[in-house]
């Protein structure tokens, strides 16, 4: 009998002794990124619903999975990508932080950022845009967290572009309101009342 129990309490005994590590240190979501890896490097959760990520707006092999490190360019922050599939989809619900209005009627905006001002780690991704706009985006099992922060202020031009039909005027509207309480929620609603 006391062999029996002798076992289980060394083992507790040493695992108590042991530390915890954290693995997520060594992760490297850059990896794969350039190349033909066809990976992003976005927040995401195991088995999570939304996988956001910078878009490069860059049609090509390369570009399947929507970001290639070789650009220099943001188009988006989308919500959903596949990551090594060799084929481009999903990309969709597109969310860019712009400083004007003067191209929000172009058909894709590029803006420049530099690789130095970009991070990644398991669940979390920033870039600091060449506009002056830092983006924080993060990700739970069912939703997706975007953070713009103005560096330089915001004015009545600064404007999120939501790539969903019907909704860039009311989030014009809750923006101009932004820059004049400092405080800002913008929910996509039911696209059903919206088409």
């Amino acid at each position: 009998m006391s062999r029996r129990l002798l076992f289980p309490l060394l083992f507790l005994l040493i695992a108590g002794q042991v530390k915890a590590q954290s693995y997520t240190k060594w992760v490297d979501p850059f990896l794969g990124t350039g190349g033909h890896g066809h990976v992003y490097p976005g927040a995401t959760v195991p088995f999570g619903m939304v996988q956001l990520s910078p878009d490069n707006g860059v049609e090509g092999w390369d570009w399947c999975s929507g970001y290639h490190y070789s650009s220099t360019t943001i188009a988006g922050f989308s919500h959903t990508h596949l990551s090594g599939t060799g084929i481009g989809d999903w990309c969709d619900i597109s969310v860019l932080p712009l400083t004007d209005t003067m191209q929000i009627r172009a058909k894709k905006i590029f803006i420049p950022f530099q690789h130095q001002h970009e991070k990644a780690e398991p669940g979390y991704y920033t870039v600091r845009l060449d506009n002056q706009v830092k983006v924080e985006l993060t990700a739970s099992d069912r939703t997706g967290h975007h953070h713009a922060e103005f560096l330089r202020g915001c004015t009545r031009d600064s404007i999120t572009r939501l790539v969903l039909p019907g909704l860039e005027r009311e989030i014009r509207r809750e923006i101009t309101e932004y820059c004049e309480s400092h405080a800002v929620a913008v929910f996509a609603r039911n696209l059903r009342n919206l088409l």
